[in-house]
């Protein structure tokens, strides 16, 4: 198989070219797509996995948790190995056989008939979530120049994000038509193609085999901690904004939530895609420190503003600081790992965006079950400026 030979981007740091080199290779687009392809897959699962275990297998609410935490919590635990996998072996490995372990895992789907089966499927396509997610992921960062960094990151999020709204619709219009296992057939396919879209990718590692970390530092990168720990305080609102919206909007006198997610999920792909180099130009550090401002403003707005309207502009300006936040904090935390080490820093890294975001829910479920869906948001806007304040504090070692 042909071999794709990456540039070392070391070469192109802005003190040696202040030219912004190429981003969009083909190589790049390559792995887009196959991003694009897999989180399509995921996002097919997403309303009709609860579905299939209330309906077919007669399963409650506490199974169908079960079914969608399993997958999180075994997905959390492998990014790590998967990332220092891919330092290790190289990103295509991670790549190909984490995609088609999720293909493998949703074919067989297809012959459950109990949660019994289904939970080590679920648990199979966690572990290969967190493989493909940061070989794909560790791809982006080689490719990328140092001064574009931010910018690959935003667009390789549009994959993610993109397959994730389109999927849902795909899924439910399949299974409106047919039957469940053509569901499950789509996702499997869609999963397949990632993997194949994987196979050209060669080895883009850069100074392979050149490791300055050792024992648990190889798995828990110490260069994502901080970067990680900031991130999980930005997904815990987000956890708790994707659970409750809905709930809320109902208490606000409104027939949906239809339009808020709408809202939300047009100012991202707005953001991330015509202000992809945002966390390049204003730097990690400051694109950051705006993302979190923004999400604490937006969730206090939807907290005290309590009608439609406040909402609605609410969800705006929360949708602004989450558009920059994952980029931002992705590239500073790439950014303290050397190159060959990118794998474990990204799978670290990613660890805690599925922490945050599942804690969110669990924690702010609590909060809203005593201070109500606004007592929520309130308390995630707490855990923003806890995060704005930990990125002021430990400035000076980014």
């Amino acid at each position: 198989m042909r071999t794709v030979k990456v540039p070392d981007t070391r070469a192109l740091e802005p003190d040696s070219d202040p030219t912004p080199s190429r981003l969009l290779s083909p190589l790049f687009v390559l792995v887009t797509l196959s991003t694009f392809a897999y989180f399509t897959s995921v996002g097919a699962l997403q309303p009709t996995l609860p579905r299939f275990v209330e309906g077919p297998l007669g399963g409650g609410s506490v199974a169908v948790g079960l079914s969608v935490g399993i997958f999180s919590i075994a997905a959390v635990l492998m990014r790590p190995f998967g990332g220092y996998l891919s330092d290790l072996h190289g990103r295509r490995m991670a790549m190909v056989l984490g995609a088609a372990a999720v293909a493998a895992a949703i074919l067989g789907q297809i012959w459950v008939e109990s949660l019994a089966w289904l939970v080590p499927l679920r648990v199979a396509s966690g572990i290969g979530e967190a493989l493909f997610w940061v070989g794909a992921a560790a791809v982006v960062s080689d490719l990328a120049p140092e001064n574009r960094r931010g910018e690959a990151v935003s667009y390789f999020s549009l994959a993610l994000y993109g397959g994730l709204v389109l999927g849902p619709v795909l899924g439910e219009t399949v299974l409106a038509q047919d039957s469940y296992g053509n569901v499950w057939l789509l996702a499997a396919g869609l999963a397949a193609l990632a993997a194949l879209l994987g196979l050209p990718v060669g080895d883009t590692r850069l100074d392979a085999g050149s490791h300055s970390v050792s024992g648990w530092r190889r798995f828990v990168h110490p260069g994502a901690i901080l970067p990680g720990t900031v991130l999980a305080t930005s997904m815990l609102g987000l956890g708790g904004f994707f659970t409750f919206v809905p709930l809320y909007a109902l208490e606000l006198g409104m027939s949906g939530s239809r339009l808020v997610f709408a809202l939300f999920s047009g100012v991202v792909l707005i953001v991330r895609s015509f202000g992809a180099r945002i966390p390049d130009r204003l730097g990690s550090l400051k694109s950051a420190r705006g993302a979190l401002t923004g999400q604490a403003a937006g969730l206090t707005i939807a907290a005290l503003w309590q009608t439609p309207t406040g909402l609605l502009v609410g969800t705006v300006v929360y949708a602004l600081g989450q558009s920059l936040a994952f980029p931002a904090l992705m590239t500073m935390a790439v950014g303290r790992a050397k190159a060959s080490e990118r794998g474990a820093v990204v799978g670290t890294f990613s660890a805690f965006f599925d922490f945050g975001f599942g804690l969110g829910a669990v924690v702010l479920g609590v909060v809203a079950g005593t201070m109500g869906y606004a007592g929520s948001f309130l308390v995630g806007a707490g855990v923003a400026l806890g995060g704005l304040l930990l990125l002021g504090l430990r400035a000076d070692s980014i």
